[in-house]
Parts: C-alpha cells; structure tokens; sequence
C-alpha cells in the first residue's frame, strides 16, 4: 500500500450540533476551490481518540515510561514502556483521512464536519486538542444557530427543550473557549447571521485562504436542502 498524504493545506472540521445549519456551511466550504468536506461520520474518530487516551492516561504506563523501567516477559504489562502514543494517534488519524475521508489528490483541504456533541465538556475540549494536534494545520469552524429554532426544528421537537437547550449551552462553551485558546485556526460562525447576510462567511473564507465567486455562493446559499424538516 503506497504512503498516505495528507492534503497539501491540512484539514478543516466543522464542529457543531443538529439542525444548525451545518449542511448549508458544508455546502458553502465545497464550493471553494480545492476544498472537500466530508459529512457526518457517527462520531468514528472518537473512539480512536479513546484509544490513544487508554495509553496515555494509563498510571501503569505512565510510571513505566517515567521510570525509565525495562519489563521482562513474565511482566503483566511487558512491553509497555516501548509505546509511542504520539506515533500511534499520528497513525490513526492518517489511517481515519485515508480511509474514510479519502480525499482525492487534487484536494488541497480536506475534512468533515459531525453534529454529534460530547456531554463532558473537558472531554470535549481534549478531543479537539487530540485533532488539532494529529491533523496537520487543523482547522475548525464553530456553527451555532438561534436556540429557539434549534429547539422546534425536525427531531429535537420530540427532546426535552430544557435538555436541548442544556446541550447547546454546553456545546457553546466548548467552541468559546476553544477558539479564545486558539484563534489562529478557529471562527465562530452564526448560521442566522450568515443567511442574512452572506459577509458574516468572510472569517471563513480568510480562515481556508479561498473564496466562492459571489455566484457560486449565492447559487449554494438559495439551495433548497430536503433532508430534514
């Protein structure tokens, strides 16, 4: 199998929760030149980041490496100290961009955007440090709507709104403090703010480097989408 290589200009995650508008912004970020963004996954980059997290945060290989300790073959954890957990994530999510997101070669940006929230909100933040710091030139487009649409639209109708709303507010921390730690490779984007009026997209556009011809974005931004009502 030949050597995977990643996009010429990184990745770019799109980060959000349901019904905020995310396809639309996929759509907008596809119709730049050189970029493909992929859909929602189910969340399978999260396990694999639940896996390195079992190596790192193990007490028993962390002493093991800290100690400098050479384990023999009758030791329960032999072989532990010889863990890469840097090589092992750098490994996985190469694997995860060459295997699901599949970018072809003339893609110079890739990536996917996932509605799919993480309740804990340190877990949350870590999980985006783990893309971040795997990924090469990472980048993330935060996506938040009005709560009250959020709350009536499609299958959050048939959610607790108090829990909904819960989610969201939790969910909007994460991307607050996410992007205040890093915004050299974060916007904040309001899916009502750009519907209004399509400059509210320039951080974006300055963000991947590229941008739409004003038709090109107006014939995404007009688009009827069907996949939920």
């Amino acid at each position: 199998m030949s050597e995977f290589r990643h996009p010429v200009e990184g990745y770019v995650f799109v980060v959000t929760y349901g019904r905020s508008g995310s396809t639309l912004l996929q759509n907008v970020i596809n119709a730049l030149p050189g970029c493909l963004l992929r859909g929602e996954n189910n969340n399978a980059l999260f396990p694999l980041y639940k896996s390195w997290c079992a190596l790192v945060r193990s007490p028993d290989i962390c002493r093991m490496v800290a100690a400098g300790e050479v384990s023999g073959p009758t030791h329960p954890w032999f072989g532990a100290e010889a863990i890469d957990p840097h090589a092992y994530a750098t490994s996985l999510c190469a694997n995860f961009a060459r295997h699901v997101l599949r970018p072809p070669p003339d893609i110079r940006i890739s990536g996917f955007k996932e509605i799919r929230t993480i309740a804990r909100e340190d877990t949350f933040l870590d999980y985006l440090e783990f893309i971040r710091g795997h990924f090469p030139n990472a980048r993330f487009v935060f996506n938040t709507r009005n709560h009250a649409a959020v709350v009536k639209s499609s299958w959050w109708r048939q959610h607790d709104p108090a829990e909904v709303e819960k989610m969201m507010h939790s969910a909007e921390s994460v991307f607050a403090q996410f992007a205040k730690a890093h915004p050299d490779c974060s916007v904040r984007v309001h899916y009502d703010a750009y519907t209004a009026d399509q400059s509210a997209l320039e951080p974006l556009f300055d963000l991947l480097g590229r941008r739409p011809s004003r038709e090109q974005l107006h014939d995404v931004m007009r688009t009827r989408l069907t996949h939920a009502t």
